[in-house]
């Protein structure tokens, strides 16, 4: 880590335009990380229905936000920027206003049909930072990013979660509409690049770019959500067991930290590991954590090894994808990684849970760490392919 520096950091803050956008970003990132919470909270709360139910209206919500996020990306590679968010603004605005009036099963069609059309603030803010950012320093620039994620999955939820026990649910949603309305509005009159000066906006045909090294690219992407929801799952599975479910919040709050501090020194990095080498490296250090699953403590400092190559591996998946896709495509691409991380938690999440079920949540971290080191091997078998045609 002796060739860690903040320089990088320095000249991406200087970068006329970054640190406003930056700061916008994260503000639309915590509504938007807030919504699953709200959503859960209403289904169980005002709705009185169980957790069964609460958690299939976030798998039909996660569907629709994998199929939509690509499709999203495509409107602004071909439509621009303000087409999107017209789209998202009208959408998001009518959902959040009538959610709260909506009967169990018409909220559940509505979380499906309104996924596919939700604002993308995650990839939009990777897409347009390496719009604003030279090339030379898009590594540090989406590291900043990651760590501005983490940021935002840390106060959205809370946030979502006082409202709703404070005010009530449809406090809560129509807070969450009222606000990416008003960020998507203020987006549409900002109108930030997505794509850099002199950059070509020729089509490339998709057979091109998608190809082998990109598609490893999106799996360790998806890789890294599996792991992280299912260490999630394994976290809470042990804190029950012990009779700790407080101590929770703090666990996840060390894992946020953990991966805040590894993206922070990622990004001051000249060399970098490749991208198998850090997916393996959060398999590999998962599968022993729930060796220490006897004490709250010791767990603690169990998580921080893999959560601090969390943000690294994120970064490393975005600057890839910047190298590999054209700018012609990078909406499509960005968004493809979007469904990566969302499919990851799909899958991840009720797999760790499953297996917890059964085994305890010992084996839990092992099975998430275990499946991490395989798509690991996978996608450095799919880097190994050529691209046909090199794009410019």
């Amino acid at each position: 880590m002796r060739d860690v520096n903040v320089a990088p950091y320095l000249a991406v803050s200087r970068t006329p335009r970054v640190p406003g956008f930056m700061l916008l970003m994260l503000l639309a990132r915590i509504p938007a990380t807030a919504a699953g919470m709200t959503v859960t909270m209403h289904v169980l709360l005002a709705l009185e229905r169980g957790y069964g139910a609460a958690g299939l209206v976030g798998a039909v919500s996660t569907i629709g936000i994998a199929v939509g996020s690509p499709l999203m990306g495509h409107l602004v590679d071909r439509r621009g920027l303000r087409a999107m968010l017209a789209v998202s603004m009208v959408s998001e605005g009518v959902f959040w206003f009538v959610a709260p009036l909506l009967s169990y099963p018409v909220l559940l069609v509505m979380c499906f049909v309104t996924g596919i059309t939700v604002m993308p603030v995650m990839s939009l803010g990777r897409q347009i930072l390496t719009a604003l950012v030279p090339e030379d320093r898009r590594r540090t620039a989406l590291a900043m990013d990651s760590m501005a994620v983490e940021v935002a999955f840390m106060a959205g939820p809370a946030l979502g979660v006082a409202l709703t026990t404070q005010a009530s649910s449809r406090t809560a949603m129509w807070a969450i509409g009222a606000a990416m309305v008003v960020f998507g509005a203020v987006l549409c009159l900002v109108n930030p690049p997505v794509k850099s000066e002199g950059e070509s906006g020729e089509r490339v045909p998709r057979r091109e770019w998608l190809d082998g090294r990109l598609l490893g690219v999106l799996m360790s992407a998806g890789g890294a959500t599996f792991v992280l929801s299912g260490v999630e799952v394994a976290v809470v599975a042990s804190m029950r067991d012990l009779g700790l479910t407080g101590w929770t919040g703090a666990l996840v709050a060390v894992m946020c930290v953990s991966s805040l501090v590894g993206g922070f020194l990622y990004g001051g990095l000249n060399r970098v590991p490749p991208l198998w080498a850090l997916m393996g490296g959060m398999g590999l250090l998962a599968v022993p954590i729930g060796l220490f699953g006897w004490s709250p403590w010791w767990l603690a400092v169990a998580l921080i090894p893999t959560n601090f190559l969390c943000a690294p591996t994120i970064t490393a998946t975005g600057e890839l994808i910047t190298k590999y896709a054209p700018a012609s495509a990078r909406g499509v691409a960005m968004g493809l990684q979007g469904s990566a991380f969302t499919l990851g938690v799909a899958v991840g999440a009720p797999l760790t849970g499953v297996v917890i079920d059964h085994g305890g949540p010992g084996w839990g971290f092992a099975v998430a760490g275990a499946g991490a080191v395989a798509i690991a091997a996978g996608t450095e078998l799919l880097s190994r392919r050529p691209r046909p045609v090199p794009v410019g």
